[in-house]
Order: structure tokens, then sequence, then C-alpha cells
């Protein structure tokens, strides 16, 4: 897993390579504009501390990601996704603590309404794989990494209904 970070975009200026984890980028440059990433999935994030919004990004070049992802801030820190070979599980309920309706998981689902009629998802019980839960149908609008574990309210997540999910491929990588 590898990723290399740039002051500028088209891969230019100061550069930062990243193998892991990285909670805040600042003391190794003051922005980043560029980033190829070598090899993973990463999940980037506008603030430090892996908060703020969150941008998935897969093997790849991307010379200007701010334009292409429609971001106001540069990336401040990142998240390696571990790779995933096996099944995927998650149980998403309707409201908060793991009440109301509940429904068990195995593959993506691009319309929550239309599948399970629910209105929206508020908590979750990830039991196996890593996945990428969106706050509109078909996969569109911000978007929040799951990994393996029980979230039981959505509302420290600036409130996000989520309305889609798919699983994070070893394709991907």
């Amino acid at each position: 897993m590898k990723v290399t970070f740039f002051e500028d975009r088209n891969f230019q200026g100061r550069s930062y390579e990243s193998m892991g984890d990285c909670g805040d980028f600042s003391s190794y440059m003051s922005r980043c504009h560029s980033c190829r990433v070598e090899s993973g999935c990463w999940m980037m994030y506008d603030h430090p501390n892996y908060m703020g919004n969150q941008y998935f990004f897969r093997r790849g070049e991307y010379a200007d990601y701010m334009s292409m992802f429609g971001m106001n801030n540069c990336i401040r820190s990142c998240r390696m996704i571990p790779m995933h070979r096996g099944s995927y599980r998650m149980k998403i309920y309707e409201r908060e603590n793991f009440m109301g309706q509940m429904h068990e998981m195995m593959d993506d689902c691009d319309n929550i309404t239309d599948r399970y009629r629910m209105s929206h998802c508020q908590s979750c019980h990830v039991m196996d794989g890593h996945w990428l839960m969106y706050e509109q149908p078909h996969y569109r609008g911000k978007m929040w990494y799951f990994r393996p574990g029980e979230y039981r309210n959505f509302s420290n997540m600036g409130g996000m209904r989520f309305m889609s999910m798919r699983r994070i491929m070893d394709s991907w990588y």
C-alpha cells in the first residue's frame, strides 16, 4: 500500500510518501493538490485526524483531485483500507441503537428504499468486510467508510442518513 502526495497540481512541488495511516500532513507539507495512489485503496479526509469530508481513492493518478471531486479543501489526513478477501456481512437498521427495521446485507445496494422499503439507515453493525455508505441512492453524495464494528448512531457523523452502500472489493486494488 503506497500513496504519494504533492503540494501542487500535476504532481509538482514537494512530495510526501505514505505507506499507512497519516493523521496530519501539516508537518510534511503545507498543502496538497495532487496525489498518485500506487497501490491499495484509501480514504482521504479534508481535515486532520480523519475528520471532515471523506473521499475514496483507489490505484491511479489524481493530477487535480479537488476539481475532480468538487472539493473545497485539500487532503489533510489519510487512512489505508486493508484488503479483505472473504465474505461481506452488514446489518443495517432504520433507527439509532439498532432499532426499527433490520436487514442483513451481503452485497451492494444502490437504493435501500427500493430494495428494503426503508426510508433511511441510521445505525449498522458491520460483521465482515469494508463498506462505503452514501447519503444518496446510486452511490452518490457524501460517503463514509465503515470497517468491522458497531455503529449505533450516525448523528456524530453530521446526522447523515445513508441511502446506498457498496463493498470495497479486492478487485479495486
